[in-house]
């Protein structure tokens, strides 16, 4: 026989448990997901991003998305699902990729670019944060180089204020990370620049990346 106010206790467990997740449901960040393993990624959909998985390591060394840019609005932002990790993809204004040329490179935190097309040790300035010279899109992870975490777009100190919003930078509000509108590290613990991904554009408007 049921022991008295075990009926409550359930019932209690439930209102916690529905407002928990109610609570994870308003800090999700909505994710773009591209089922993708070997050559050519599936539709996106839209999912929410909870927490990174680990494939098997045969088929993260497959992996690869085709992504159409030209949905991407100037000023606009897509998070993309690639390996089991997050990738930015941006679509910058011009007043985004002034900022980032003005920046001397030995006012940077990190100056090394850690863009995967390149060399190692290239210097992270803005046009070495892109491929092919298309400076308007920045392609790179969405993994802050601190502890993993995920940071978030228009936010922090080296945003751009364009009308009467920020617009570009990156800030992590884990540990208070901030990067620029070429997400590059400018303040915080993070010791890197946001790497870029492996990518290569297969036509003026549609990438690979992997």
């Amino acid at each position: 026989m049921p022991s008295p106010g075990a009926g409550a206790a359930v019932q209690g467990e439930k209102d916690v448990s529905t407002a928990e997740h109610a609570e994870v449901n308003r800090r999700d960040f909505l994710y773009i997901a591209t089922g993708a393993v070997s050559a050519v990624g599936a539709a996106l959909a839209a999912w929410p991003f909870i927490s990174q998985m680990n494939p098997d390591a045969s088929v993260l060394a497959m992996a690869t998305i085709e992504v159409d840019l030209s949905p991407i609005a100037e000023g606009q932002a897509v998070t993309l699902k690639w390996q089991g990790n997050p990738v930015f993809v941006r679509h910058r204004t011009a007043k985004e990729i002034d900022a980032a040329k003005s920046v001397k490179l030995e006012d940077l935190k990190d100056p090394i670019s850690r863009n995967a097309n390149l060399k190692d040790g290239s210097p992270a300035t803005d046009e070495n944060r892109v491929v092919g010279g298309k400076e308007a899109y920045l392609v790179q992870m969405g993994v802050c180089t601190h502890l993993g975490c995920v940071p978030i777009g228009d936010e922090g100190e080296f945003a751009v204020v364009e009308g009467n919003n920020k617009v570009g930078g990156w800030f992590c509000p884990c540990h208070g990370s901030m990067y620029d509108t070429a997400g590059r590290i400018r303040k915080g613990p993070a010791p890197e620049n946001l790497h870029i991904p492996k990518y290569a554009y297969l036509s003026d408007t549609k990438i690979r990346i992997g």
